[in-house]
C-alpha cells in the first residue's frame, strides 16, 4: 500500500450483527447480507469502504469477540485462545443501505478438485445461515485520489471487484479514466455504475491452472500512456499489486499517486516462487 489510508475512524469500535441471507451471486462469488442495530450507525463513506470481519468457525459454540480499548485490535484478539479465537479477514462493503441496517459483503469462492469451496471464510459465507453472528472493526478507505487528478486508473482481479464498484459508484460523474478487472469466468461480470468518461475492460481468465491477477496485469503493461498527473488505485493478488505498481512507475506516474495493495497471495504464485 503506497500510503496509510486518509480516512480511518478515530476510535475502535466493533458493529455487531447477524446474517439474513447468502445466496451465490455469481459462479464465483458468494453474497452474504447481514443486518443489526448497530449497523444502522455504520459511518458508510462510499469507494472502497473497509472493514475486518469477524466470523464464528464452525466448531466454536460461543461466539467470543475482543474486547477493544485502543488502536491495538490484533492485542486482545490474539489473547483468545486459539480454539475460540473467531477468523478475521479484510473486505470491503459491497453495498449498505442504512434506512434498513443491511450490509452486503461478497465472498470470492475457490473451489477444490471436488467443487467443494476453500478458505475458511468462502466454507463459512456459503454455509450461512439466517442469525449467524457477526462484527465488523471499521477502518475506513485506502482509495485515495488527489484533488488535481487528471484521470483515474483502476486494476483489481476478483478479490477487488467489491472496491471496484464502489469506488465507481461513488466518482464524481466527471471522471476520466479506465478500468482494468479481472474475473474468473465470463458469467463474474456484473453492470458497474461507471461515470461516462471511464472506459471498463473486463478481462476473464476462464483459466483455473492460471495465476490470479497475471490477466490483469499483462492489459495493464499494456496501458503506456499515464498522465504524471494521474492516480492509480491497484489492488487483488499481491504480485499484481506490486508489479502493476512497477510498471506504472516506470511508465512515469509517481510512487505517491499509485495506491496499491495485495489483498492475498495465490498458492499458485507461491508455488512457482519456489520453482
Amino acid at each position: 500500500m503506497s500510503k496509510s489510508p486518509r480516512l480511518m475512524p478515530k476510535q475502535p469500535g466493533l458493529f455487531r450483527g447477524e446474517v439474513i441471507r447468502s445466496k451465490r451471486f455469481s459462479p464465483s462469488i458468494q453474497r452474504v447480507t447481514i443486518t443489526g442495530a448497530d449497523l444502522s450507525t455504520f459511518p458508510w463513506l462510499g469507494y472502497d469502504h473497509w472493514f475486518r470481519l469477524f466470523l464464528r468457525l464452525p466448531h466454536q459454540g460461543e461466539f467470543v469477540l475482543p474486547e477493544l480499548s485502543g488502536s491495538r485490535w490484533w492485542d486482545p484478539y490474539f489473547a483468545i485462545p486459539e480454539d475460540l479465537r473467531p477468523h478475521c479477514a479484510n473486505y470491503t462493503v459491497a453495498g449498505f443501505r442504512p434506512e434498513t441496517g443491511e450490509m452486503d459483503i461478497d465472498f470470492v469462492v475457490h473451489c477444490g478438485p471436488e467443487g467443494e469451496p476453500e478458505g475458511a471464510a468462502a466454507i463459512w459465507a456459503c454455509a450461512a445461515r439466517p442469525g449467524d453472528p457477526v462484527a465488523l472493526l471499521d477502518q475506513g478507505l485506502i482509495f485515495d485520489r488527489p484533488d488535481d487528478a487528471t484521470e483515474v486508473l483502476v486494476v483489481a482481479d476478483e478479490s477487488g471487484l467489491p472496491s471496484t464498484a464502489g469506488i465507481l459508484r461513488s466518482l464524481p460523474r466527471e471522471t476520466v479514466g479506465r478500468v482494468i478487472q479481472e474475473v474468473p469466468l465470463a458469467e463474474d461480470r456484473r453492470p458497474l455504475d461507471a461515470p461516462a468518461a471511464i472506459s471498463v475492460t473486463w478481462v476473464i481468465r476462464d483459466d483455473a491452472a492460471a495465476v490470479p491477477g497475471a490477466a490483469a496485469l499483462a492489459e495493464l503493461r499494456r496501458h503506456e500512456n499515464v498522465d504524471a498527473k494521474a492516480y492509480a488505485f491497484v489492488v487483488g493478488e499481491s504480485t499484481l499489486a506490486t508489479e502493476g505498481r512497477r510498471h506504472l512507475v516506470r511508465a512515469g506516474l509517481p510512487k505517491d499517486r499509485i495506491t496499491f495493495s495485495g489483498f492475498w497471495k495465490s498458492e499458485r504464485t507461491k508455488q512457482l516462487a519456489r520453482v
